[in-house]
């Protein structure tokens, strides 16, 4: 079972905690007001921690030290950033993802490799499917869709290292949006008969429901 730990507990961090536990992940809601956890539902069954977000010991508590994915969805950018920093630099977390609620702080996120999601009205259901999209490929839903953006990863077919792009759409009902070789040398929007190599950076559009029989395509 996935191990994930939500820092923040307001409208957004309770209704993603809410997701996630109805998703069946193991989930451990981290805030530093005890009342803020009324705001999970009564069928939420995962746990909670009274504390700061970025603090080492509260973090242990949580279960930092076997997380899978933290998120941090506070209404501050700078406790945001600094729980994605201790988690990613410290533990090693594999996926950490951070509320951006001040566009104007983008650029620093970017700068230092942070998965963000903006703050808008679908915060929550954003940082979900990054999550269940997994590999932190995740740019954008558009309602059963998922925009995803990943290395591909074709060390699992036998005797080849590359697909033509209309094989790839045929077999796994997606759309390839566009396409950069692994050397950076040029970058294009496919034809059916492009041909995608290993190593690739690639931007598709993926039916929600075929995401998790896609992952073997997405580089962790």
């Amino acid at each position: 079972m996935e191990n994930v730990i939500v820092i923040g507990c307001g409208r957004v961090g309770s209704q993603l905690a809410t997701l996630l536990s109805d998703d069946e992940r193991n989930v451990c809601v981290i805030d530093r007001r005890a009342d803020a956890f009324g705001n999970l539902g009564q069928n939420f069954n995962g746990s909670t921690i009274q504390g700061i977000g970025y603090d080492e010991d509260v973090l242990i508590r949580a279960g930092i030290q076997e997380c899978d994915v933290l998120a941090a969805v506070t209404q501050y950018d700078n406790a945001n950033l600094m729980c994605a920093e201790v988690a990613s630099r410290l533990y090693d977390v594999p996926h950490v993802i951070a509320r951006l609620y001040n566009p104007q702080h983008e650029r620093a996120y970017m700068q230092l490799g942070i998965d963000y999601v903006c703050g808008t009205s679908l915060v929550a259901e954003d940082v979900y499917s990054k999550i269940v999209s997994g590999h932190g490929a995740h740019v954008e839903t558009f309602g059963d869709y998922e925009l995803l953006r990943f290395s591909l990863n074709l060390s699992d077919r036998e005797n080849t290292n590359s697909i033509r792009v209309a094989d790839m759409e045929q077999d796994h009902e997606i759309r390839i949006v566009a396409f950069e070789r692994r050397d950076g040398s040029a970058s294009s929007i496919p034809t059916k008969d492009s041909v995608l190599y290993h190593g690739d950076t690639v931007l598709a559009c993926v039916d929600h429901d075929k995401i998790r029989e896609f992952s073997h395509f997405i580089t962790d």
